[in-house]
């Protein structure tokens, strides 16, 4: 299985004719986590949604730059745009599974929204399979048929994680997707993580520097100063930006002096 690169170029964003980002570019290599760090506003989130053409479902929102994955441009006019969300996932913030759907039929959802047909027998495996990845199958599998929304926070997660790869991406971003859950249940998303980058390119989103520490092998620091756009201060190895960051700026941050 060849895992994916996505490179983002020389990319900025504007809601109506606010500016947010300018010029980012970062190279997010294949089966690796990358961490987009920096204080609230900055435009990281707004950045992880143009990784998966979700920026441009908010009406005022334009932008400029290429979003390449192995080197084709998502935003090719010839490319689907449910192409470019099959390859590349998102799991939020806030667990969102449809919380009147069982847990089996939450993983299974993509596959209808794509069009994907699957024998009983498949969509068994598949189920299985996903639940597995998110960390989540030993505790639901005998219960599959009772609704996502009876899961606690950490559970629906680990459900919108399965969910996501139901649809085999190749990319899966992720929004602070611990921000709303307990330690135990943070710890197991992490693990999650960890296992699923075999076989996934991660980004993720995270306020959290322990997390990013944890987690991820490149990272990202973000900042927007003084009502100026979002650009990217520093950029490497994890261990080389909160280890010896070159700018002052990110020391300041990833030391947890601002922000």
């Amino acid at each position: 299985m060849t895992l994916a690169a996505l490179e983002a170029r020389e990319i900025s964003a504007w809601f109506g004719d606010r500016m947010v980002l300018e010029d980012v570019s970062l190279q997010m290599a294949p089966g690796t986590v990358t961490a987009l760090i920096g204080p609230s506003g900055c435009g990281k989130s707004t950045f992880l949604r143009i990784l998966n053409r979700m920026h441009e479902l908010i009406p005022s929102a334009t932008l400029a730059g290429e979003v390449l994955l192995n080197d084709q441009d998502i935003y090719d006019p010839g490319r689907k745009l449910t192409e470019a969300r099959k390859q590349i996932g998102m799991v939020f913030q806030k667990p969102n599974p449809f919380p009147a759907m069982s847990i089996y039929d939450n993983v299974l959802a993509g596959l209808k929204l794509t069009g994907t047909r699957a024998s009983r027998s498949e969509k068994d495996d598949l189920v299985e399979s996903c639940l597995t990845k998110g960390g989540l199958w030993k505790e639901v599998k005998d219960r599959l048929r009772q609704p996502g929304g009876a899961l606690s926070g950490g559970q629906q997660q680990r459900l919108c994680i399965a969910r996501s790869l139901a649809v085999r991406p190749k990319v899966l971003l992720m929004d602070e997707p611990c921000s709303a859950l307990d330690p135990t249940s943070t710890r197991r998303i992490e693990q999650t993580i960890g296992e699923l980058v075999d076989e996934v390119t991660i980004v993720i989103v995270t306020h959290n520097m322990q997390q990013a520490q944890r987690v991820s092998d490149h990272c990202a620091f973000f900042l927007a100063e003084q009502g100026t756009p979002g650009v990217i201060v520093e950029e490497g190895p994890t261990t080389a930006v909160f280890g010896t960051p070159i700018d002052p700026r990110t020391s300041d941050y990833v030391n947890g002096r601002f922000g």
